[in-house]
């Protein structure tokens, strides 16, 4: 073998020669493959690692990436990824467009354009309000837009004196919006909720937000945000000669009274309400979209609640239709105005109804007299207030503990006047859930027939005060359940009937962290208008 290999390596034979050159290409060859199938291995190794990692990154809250792409360079060039910034887009805003077909996918001219129109003749110019968004990315939109002003996201009640109000701000597509809702025209309480933009934020080129005013009839123009403090914000117009028109203020009170009656001062012909229709807009109208708003939640929900919680648009005779808030308070439910008006104002209870004291109503053909209705609820309020002055004095006198007040009052359910039945016991109370009656009051408004079956009844007081919320008084009524959606109360003493529908909108960043929070924002609402 030695000789052979002596030989071979000299080139004695030619065909010797070509054996080795074919071997030394082999094991060349199979050496190629061999790392290429390692550079396949580490490619795709990197590429699970990275769809790993925006994986992740995806689910770590958008205040935390900054931090993450302090790690290293590889994390900082990860995070560059537009789907990370979605993600985070989408599910802490509710973001729901997409940045690359905004304007491909359906947005209205109106959102992209605004005409400068002369209410007079009724034209005018279209002007481009936005910016090309071509070029901008989640990132910039989570960065410049969402994370700053995420703190006003949510329901809020602004400070207009007695009528209070309810905004909702929401990110709606490349921008944030501040709707004020507004209760249907009365008297059709069932109808959907009106919205009107108070302001607007997006981005520029520049990925800087601006902040713009889109109340009045001129389209957005300059406006400004500032937070006050916490659950406080106000905003400020920078252009209020756009809140102008040129027939000067007439003409103002008439649009504003389409927009806000859907009727004009001629069609109402009740003096007293058009007197109130005058005050509401001279004193809304000196604060030109220059508001501060304080923060407001949704009442939490439990499965004892007679109903779920919420808000509600109700009818208040010549002052229209109002907004409240529905909550259940173990015994009690609650009804909270959200907006107002110079009698009971925002941020008053205009409704407490106690659950503890069920009606029955034992003969409907004699109830259909509401003089026979009051008699029977004037029987359980004297009997309410009887029993709130012995426990007074019980506790005075320190002989009467919470449980044997609690027993002084079922013994008493029998002992009310005349024909008042204010209560039964628990189990004879479910068993009239599945007996519905008739409405003691045929009750109809312009021509609008209100809902006569109802479920459950309840003991409850209504607030009404003197023009100024002078002489605050809580009245006795009838708190009437028609359904999951529609409840009414008699106010006796006004002799009047106000029914309240549910405000059905999906209200995102709105709901109150635990009841403790809730009823600490009651109590502040209360104080706001006091």
């Amino acid at each position: 073998m030695a000789v052979c290999a002596r030989l071979c390596g000299v080139g004695q034979s030619r065909r010797c020669r070509r054996r080795q050159r074919q071997n030394q290409q082999d094991q060349g060859s199979d050496s190629d493959m061999d790392e290429e199938g390692e550079e396949r291995i580490v490619g795709l190794r990197d590429c699970l690692e990275r769809t790993l990692l925006v994986e992740i990154f995806s689910l770590i809250p958008g205040t935390a990436l900054p931090n993450v792409a302090l790690v290293c360079k590889k994390f900082k060039q990860i995070l560059k990824t537009e789907t990370i910034w979605r993600r985070r887009c989408v599910e802490e805003f509710g973001m729901k467009d997409d940045l690359r077909k905004l304007e491909v996918g359906g947005v209205s001219s109106h959102d992209l354009y605004v005409k400068r129109i002369n209410p007079r003749v009724k034209s005018g110019r279209f002007m481009k309000l936005l910016p090309d968004y071509e070029h901008m990315d989640y990132k910039d939109v989570y960065t410049h837009l969402l994370h700053p002003y995420r703190h006003i996201l949510g329901l809020w009640q602004p400070d207009i004196g007695p009528y209070g109000g309810l905004l909702n701000v929401v990110v709606d597509g490349l921008f944030i919006i501040g709707w004020m809702y507004l209760p249907p025209h009365d008297p059709r309480v069932e109808d959907p909720m009106r919205r009107r933009p108070l302001f607007r934020i997006h981005l520029w080129e520049s990925k800087k937000a601006t902040v713009e005013c889109m109340y009045g009839h001129k389209g957005p123009h300059k406006g400004d945000i500032q937070t006050v403090k916490k659950d406080e914000f106000s905003t400020k117009c920078n252009q209020t000669d756009h809140h102008r028109m040129p027939g000067g203020r007439q003409e103002e009170f008439r649009t504003w009274l389409e927009e806000e009656w859907g009727r004009t001062l001629e069609e109402i012909f009740h003096e007293h309400m058009q007197e109130l229709i005058l005050m509401k807009f001279i004193y809304t109208s000196q604060y030109d979209n220059c508001l501060t708003y304080r923060r407001i939640y949704l009442p939490p929900a439990t499965p004892s609640d007679l109903l779920q919680p919420g808000l509600f648009k109700g009818t208040y005779g010549s002052h229209g239709l109002e907004i409240v808030m529905l909550s259940f308070h173990h015994k009690s439910a609650r009804a909270t105005k959200l907006t107002g008006d110079p009698n009971v104002p925002a941020g008053q209870l205009t409704l407490e109804i106690n659950l503890s004291r069920p009606v029955v109503l034992p003969d409907l053909e004699q109830l259909c007299n509401i003089e026979e209705l009051s008699r029977l609820v004037l029987g359980i309020h004297e009997e309410v207030h009887r029993e709130a002055e012995q426990q007074a004095n019980h506790t005075k006198e320190g002989a009467c503990g919470s449980d044997s007040a609690e027993d002084e009052v079922d013994a008493d359910h029998g002992a009310c006047p005349g024909n008042c039945q204010p209560g039964p016991s628990s189990t004879s109370a479910h068993q009239h859930d599945d007996q519905p009656f008739v409405l003691p009051l045929g009750v109809t408004a312009r021509n609008e027939v209100y809902p006569r079956t109802c479920r459950k009844c309840f003991y409850g007081t209504g607030l009404i005060a003197g023009h100024g919320f002078t002489s605050p008084e809580r009245t006795p009524g009838l708190f009437v359940l028609f359904d999951q959606d529609r409840f009414g109360f008699i106010w006796l003493e006004l002799k009047s009937f106000s029914l309240y529908s549910r405000l059905t909108d999906q209200l995102a960043h709105a709901h109150a962290p635990n009841m403790e929070r809730f009823e600490d924002m009651l109590r502040n609402m209360q104080s706001w208008t006091s």
